[in-house]
């Protein structure tokens, strides 16, 4: 309780890992990542703050702790082979440590045995698998952890929660609703003898809370019909007694407390902005039952807050400080070519447009932009571009059928998406047409290439960083953890389905590309490899496209100071073409 961990880039431009001092507020560097070190964990006893140290940005290494009063590292795992982490947790009593490693072995569930004095014990294999197996969760004494798994839906994201015996690694029981649902693990009770397990499915289509007894098989569903849109489970108070929900509706989020015994929901009337992020972070019950959380939105920058009561802000326990005035987001719909409703996010600098406008694609493609600081942004408007970022057909938090469409026919309705949120721009006075530019980093530098070849004449140029170009190469060369979920979205690997990744590659276009283009790839990316990208910049050099390429000594992140360079790169080029 007197102890926590922090993520900042206090330091400068890389973000690290900071022990944090509750009474009195002080932060203490703990790790100086070449790359930054962007995740990490505190353990229950405060003793250790564990993180992945991996090569060079390639994200294959070991799981490695250092001492909360600082140190050198420690290796928990010193048998294993190199390995991508896709899961880590700790048992509620402290004594417990399990993570989930994947290399050529397959997912593999990996228990380790803290003593008392916090020792470490022999690492332990518990579960293998070919398929998808993510999460690593434990209960109170350690006894028994939870995953999620692909395997039911033959590799597809569409999760089965199973619950395995630590010590002999036999199932206990499994959660499935079924080949079109997905329901997925989020934490177990936090009292000891309770074995309940705190999960979210999708079997109405969109997510919703629910425990289960993996002993019993007893399960209550919370429907929450009077909410719209997804409701995520973010957390069960320290008591047993509340969870913590977030609701999230056109992108727009909402806390709720819930009552276990009785089911009665209570909305928390806090500020707007972003509470809950997909990828880590978010809101959380304190060791004394209040909320903490940590609040931001499209002008302020994340701060650790102290809910009271009434969802006012009781106290600010740690912000990243004050940034320059900002342009405020706004939230948009328009129609795709299909009538879907899209939703995006959309900044407008001084002025009156029609404007120069960047359009961003977010990475992923299973995320969604909600309203949360985005200084990129603000730099663009600064500049006098307009910058709206969709949340295309892929996007999660609008429901499973709109996340899933994509699969099978990676690009196309991404592709509609965007085109028809520029047609909207326009329409609307927003965008010059012949001044609109594309930007997106991952799966958005590879939305970005993918629109310049197929919708050609619509844009005055592209900026993608760590993207791919060529499906099927890239997919030779990346890493073992990301090789399922790039089979599950096509339906199948390059040599089964090479029609769909033809398809959807950047590289099949490249003749039809008109506007110039500036890319930022790492060497080191084991998500969006490097040999695919040079294979896609050749081709276009070849066919005397107007193409840059900067590259960096990095993997699939980048910290503060290059982000500012290749700002600084993507700022002259805009203006070059337009």
């Amino acid at each position: 309780p007197a102890r926590g961990m922090a993520i900042s880039t206090a330091a400068g431009g890389q973000g690290q890992l900071y022990a944090w001092e509750r009474a009195t507020g002080a932060l203490r560097q703990l790790t100086d990542a070449a790359h930054g070190q962007w995740e990490g964990w505190l353990d229950p006893l405060g003793r250790h703050v564990y993180h992945h140290q991996d090569v060079d940005g390639t994200e294959l290494g070991h799981l490695v702790r250092v001492p909360f009063a600082g140190g050198a590292a420690e290796d928990t795992t010193p048998d294993l082979p190199p390995y991508t982490l896709r899961g880590m947790g700790f048992s509620g009593d402290g004594h417990w440590l399990a993570l989930d490693a994947v290399s050529e072995a397959g997912f593999q569930l990996v228990v380790v045995p803290l003593a008392d004095d916090g020792t470490l014990g022999q690492a332990r294999l518990v579960f293998t698998s070919e398929k998808e197996a993510w999460y690593a969760l434990l209960n109170h004494d350690g006894s028994r952890a939870a995953m999620i798994s692909t395997a039911r839906a033959g590799g597809q994201r569409r999760y089965s929660t199973i619950v395995l015996d630590t010590a002999t690694g036999e199932t206990v029981a499994e959660l499935w609703d079924g080949l079109e649902a997905s329901v997925e693990a989020v934490c177990f009770a936090p009292r000891p003898g309770d074995p309940r397990l705190l999960a979210t499915t999708t079997r109405s289509g969109f997510t919703r809370p629910l425990l289960w007894n993996p002993v019993t098989g007893e399960r209550t569903d919370f429907d929450l019909p009077e909410l719209g849109g997804e409701v995520m489970a973010l957390d069960w108070s320290p008591d047993g007694r509340d969870l913590l929900l977030c609701q999230i509706d056109r992108a727009a989020q909402q806390l709720y407390r819930l009552e276990v015994a009785t089911g009665v929901l209570a909305r928390i009337a806090h500020a707007p902005g972003g509470y809950y992020n997909p990828f880590g972070g978010g809101s959380f019950f304190g060791p004394d039952g209040t909320i903490y959380a940590l609040w931001e939105n499209s002008v302020h920058p994340p701060q650790l807050v102290e809910l009271a009561a009434d969802g006012s802000v009781a106290r600010v326990l740690l912000s990243a400080g004050d940034a320059p005035p900002g342009r405020a987001w706004r939230s948009i719909t328009f129609p795709s070519s299909d009538g879907t409703p899209v939703q995006a996010w959309l900044a407008t600098p001084e002025g009156d447009g029609p404007f120069p406008t960047i359009v961003e694609m977010h990475g992923g493609p299973h995320f969604a932009v909600t309203d949360a600081f985005n200084p990129i942004a603000q730099a663009w408007l600064d500049h006098g571009f307009a910058f709206c970022s969709i949340n295309f057909r892929g996007s999660t938090t609008f429901g499973r059928a709109f996340k899933e469409q994509i699969w099978g026919d990676v690009g196309h309705w991404e592709v509609e998406d965007v085109v028809a949120g520029r047609a909207w721009l326009v329409a609307q006075g927003i965008a010059d047409p012949a001044k609109v530019l594309l930007f997106g980093a991952s799966y958005g530098g590879f939305l970005t290439l993918l629109l310049l070849g197929r919708t050609p004449d619509l844009w005055a140029g592209g900026m993608a960083i760590a993207a791919v170009a060529d499906e099927a190469l890239g997919f030779a060369d990346t890493n073992d953890a990301l090789k399922a979920a790039i089979a599950g979205w096509y339906g199948g690997t390059p040599d089964e389905v090479p029609e769909r990744y033809h398809r959807s590659s950047p590289l099949t276009y490249a003749e039809h590309v008109q506007a110039p283009v500036i890319i930022f790839q790492g060497h080191n990316d084991t998500r969006t490899p490097p040999r695919q990208m040079e294979v896609y910049v050749e081709r276009m050099r070849s066919l005397g496209k107007a193409i840059e390429i900067e590259w960096y000594d990095a993997g699939h992140g980048v910290g503060t100071a290059e982000v500012i360079a290749f700002l600084e790169r993507m700022f002259d080029f805009a203006k070059e073409c337009v």
